[in-house]
């Protein structure tokens, strides 16, 4: 039961899939037999894509057979959101679990993993706004013995656009057998920090991009100190409320998702050769922290992306720390939360998100002409390369 390791992130893997050769065919037709759950029979149910009947000109037909056939073999569900000025389309298509076979729910919450980056890095520009942070300061300054002697002065902009050189934090583990039988175990952010710093730097602080939890691990705890307050709170105050996010919350320690949800699962190998689908929809995200421990919905991913980038969360100076790469950094792509993307002739800021059995990803033009949210219940979301459903709802949505 050994489950492929993640060398890129979702983001690289987007752009190395969407970014050069022509469109591939789906890895798996419509036709293609739902996986086995644990223990049982498969249901041999998938519900059908639902969406908006009136696409405004989006391409509705790929949309909707990007997420056909589902459940399969890599993905159990899929929610999707596609709008801007050139028109919306909605769409659900999968199984609520693998146990009863029932439609997946479109409204459902669900692991928004370093997405939360996003929030993250609002957070920090908010209060860089009011004056409580300040982008050229070394977070040594805020945060004092944090990183110990070996560390040059890490600037909370090169904390932002993950050129810090802070190598990344020791997990529960490296391989899914490890961390899924740590899964309600729980590991602190100050205990990832600790283990960074004891391996001294990676490289001198702005000379490299290497997009790395750490960074955002820092900078929660940076939050924590100027705000007086836990990460969820201040976040939830400087962020979630006032973009209308209701149903995103930071869940800590519990293991659930609370509310609505659609399970999420690993695919293993079993010792005979086969695949076995195990439940990772319980599973506590302590040590994700404000690098990706958000739980959250299409819908309000839809709201923080749409809020953000029409300057309603962070006032506009500092958000243009948002659409600025570090120019001196040959093939740097990071800005402050998101990624820079060129494709079919624009210019897309995303970020991408993967915890086991989930995928998300918010992605936007700057002028908001063209928006993608999705959540993917994929069944190696944490394995090489791009899922095949997300990668099928990306192209037919970005073209």
């Amino acid at each position: 039961m050994r489950a492929r390791r993640r060398t890129v992130t979702l983001a690289a893997s987007l752009v190395l899939a969407l970014g050069v050769g022509p469109l591939a065919a789906p890895a798996f037709a419509a036709s293609t037999p739902a996986p086995s759950a644990p223990g049982r029979s498969a249901p041999g149910r998938s519900a059908p894509a639902t969406a908006d009947p009136r696409p405004d000109g989006l391409d509705a037909r790929a949309l909707r057979e990007a997420v056909a056939g589902l459940p399969d073999a890599d993905a159990t569900a899929a929610l999707v959101r596609v709008g801007g000025t050139d028109g919306t389309w909605r769409g659900s298509a999968g199984v609520h679990d693998l146990t009863s076979g029932r439609p997946a729910d479109p409204h459902a919450r669900f692991r928004a993993g370093s997405v939360t980056k996003v929030v993250t890095a609002a957070a920090v520009l908010k209060l860089v706004a009011r004056g409580e942070i300040d982008l050229d300061r070394p977070v040594q300054r805020y945060l004092p013995g944090l990183l110990g002697k070996d560390f040059r002065p890490v600037t909370v902009r090169q904390l932002l656009n993950h050129t810090s050189g802070i190598p990344a934090g020791d997990g529960l583990g490296d391989t899914f057998e490890e961390v899924y039988a740590h899964r309600y175990d729980t590991l602190t952010p100050q205990a990832v920090v600790a283990s960074a710093a004891a391996k001294g730097p990676e490289f001198r602080p702005g000379r490299k991009q290497h997009y790395l939890n750490i960074n955002y691990t820092v900078l929660g705890l940076l939050i924590e100190k100027v705000t007086g307050r836990p990460y969820a709170s201040a976040a939830t105050g400087l962020v979630l409320a006032p973009a209308g996010m209701r149903d995103s919350y930071f869940p800590g320690t519990d293991p659930r998702i609370l509310g609505p949800h659609n399970h999420g699962y690993q695919a293993v190998r079993r010792a005979d050769g086969g695949t076995e689908f195990v439940d990772v929809t319980e599973w506590n995200q302590a040590d994700r922290f404000a690098a990706g421990d958000m739980i959250s919905t299409t819908a309000d991913l839809e709201r923080l992306l749409t809020s953000l980038f029409g300057g309603r969360i962070v006032p506009r100076p500092q958000l243009r720390e948002m659409f600025t790469v570090p120019a001196h950094i040959e093939g740097a792509t990071y800005s402050a939360g998101l990624q820079r993307f060129a494709y079919a002739g624009r210019v897309y800021w995303l970020k991408s998100g993967g915890r086991y059995g989930y995928n998300a990803l918010i992605a936007g033009t700057r002028d908001l002409s063209r928006t993608l949210v999705y959540s993917v219940n994929a069944t190696d979301a944490k394995g090489e390369g791009m899922n095949p459903v997300a990668e099928r709802v990306a192209r037919a949505a970005l073209k």
